[in-house]
């Protein structure tokens, strides 16, 4: 991970960048679960992901390479979105900024992963938390199974 490598919250402006790294990170590492276009993910970005707040960026020399969306909801904390830049993967970034979310939010700390998505069920794992449900898929946008994870 680079030192130049900086966390901050997330503003209008960069709402360009934000959506690039959320889109292109899910087409190129999840292709599976890409069903919105690139136009209905630049416009729920803009108008939607970034005006709820709990948006931080990841930022390196002055361009965002990450994002981590939280919330808190039923006496939770929600890690809703966590996506880094695919030429930035495997270098501290989504490392530092789960790190970042869990010292923010309560516990326990929950979040959505898809079954498929082995990568980044390791990547959570590895970092204590623990799958507390399997679904079939029929409850989410993508109609893939996926696993809610927990970090008490």
């Amino acid at each position: 991970m680079s030192q130049s490598l900086s966390l901050r919250p997330a503003t209008g402006a960069d709402a360009s960048r934000v959506f690039e790294v959320l889109y292109f990170s899910r087409k190129t590492l999840l292709p599976y679960a890409s069903l919105r276009t690139e136009d209905e993910v630049r416009n729920w970005t803009k108008t939607v992901l970034i005006p709820a707040g709990d948006v931080t960026v990841a930022v390196e020399n002055d361009n965002v390479v990450g994002v981590v969306a939280t919330k808190r909801e039923d006496g939770a904390g929600w890690i809703t979105q966590l996506y880094v830049a695919p030429e930035h993967v495997a270098q501290g970034v989504g490392a530092r900024m789960l790190s970042h979310a869990l010292d923010i939010l309560p516990r326990p700390v929950r979040l959505w992963c898809f079954q498929r998505n082995i990568r980044a069920r390791r990547f959570y794992e590895r970092r204590g938390f623990a799958p507390i449900r399997f679904t079939d898929g029929s409850g989410n946008e993508e109609r893939l199974p996926d696993v809610l994870y927990e970090l008490a």
